[in-house]
């Protein structure tokens, strides 16, 4: 593990639903995602092109939906911009971080600040509790405990979540434990917040409450990356990026287009 900082950095000041972001000396902003040229193969019974020489750039405080059938790359994609998978060609940036150039320590550290999780199995400590959870990144960000449970409670406040500090994953319904695995993304501030299929464990309707929190993050200043099969889901964003068979195909601006309320799975338990 890399060793971090004491004190905790001026940064952390700025309210709870803003992201760290980047900009050159004129004041300008400069991308937070940047994918160029990126190659990747995978040798599953033969060699496997997941994606093929593809550039993306992304802005901070955009929000960008990824769509395409199974296998055509997007889960890839998204991999890469997290750090979980490296480019065996082209480069791959994230805050200005060449994460193809990185080790993995340095990588895992950019995943615990910079980059935020949210996935469609929540992925929660079962023995720790809703605060617990969402203060567990700020550990490996140099935070001591008085300050990360202090900034769990309000990240918690901030989606909804102020009753149930100290309830367990098992306590909670499937909308509250997304909301969870939301907060604990958003709470080390980080410059991009990545969510793949968020609404594929819930039904419907919490599924549409989901959505409209991960739209108030983003208006709120935060640059979203999501990866969907549903176009339903894909329209919350400002653009989307259509990838098929390793290519970008498409770029849609969806800015205007307002969103099919129907957004879950249609299943009925939560």
């Amino acid at each position: 593990m890399t060793s971090v900082p004491n004190d905790p950095p001026t940064e952390r000041s700025v309210s709870a639903g803003e992201s760290r972001s980047q900009t050159t000396s004129e004041g300008a902003s400069t991308p937070i995602v940047s994918v160029d040229g990126v190659t990747k193969r995978y040798q599953l019974g033969g060699t496997v092109t997941a994606l093929d020489d593809v550039s993306l750039s992304l802005d901070a405080g955009s929000y960008t939906a990824v769509m395409g059938p199974s296998g055509s790359g997007k889960s890839t994609l998204l991999n890469l911009v997290g750090g979980l998978d490296t480019a065996d060609e082209g480069s791959v940036r994230v805050a200005d971080d060449d994460l193809g150039a990185a080790s993995e320590s340095r990588r895992a550290a950019k995943r615990g600040t910079d980059i935020g999780f949210v996935f469609q199995t929540f992925n929660l400590m079962p023995r720790l509790t809703a605060v617990e959870n969402v203060a567990l990144p700020l550990v490996f960000d140099g935070w001591d405990r008085t300050e990360r449970l202090d900034r769990a409670r309000t990240v918690l406040d901030d989606v909804g979540l102020g009753s149930r500090y100290d309830h367990k994953p098992n306590e909670l319904s499937g909308g509250q434990r997304q909301r969870v695995a939301i907060a604990r993304a958003l709470a080390p501030e980080p410059s991009i917040l990545l969510a793949d299929e968020p609404t594929g464990n819930v039904d419907t309707e919490t599924g549409a409450e989901i959505m409209g929190l991960l739209s108030e993050i983003h208006e709120r200043g935060n640059t979203i990356l999501l990866v969907s099969h549903s176009r339903r889901i894909a329209e919350h964003a400002e653009q989307i990026v259509h990838v098929r068979d390793g290519l970008i195909e498409e770029i849609e601006d969806v800015s205007e287009t307002t969103p099919d309320s129907d957004v879950g799975t249609g299943r009925r338990g939560r």
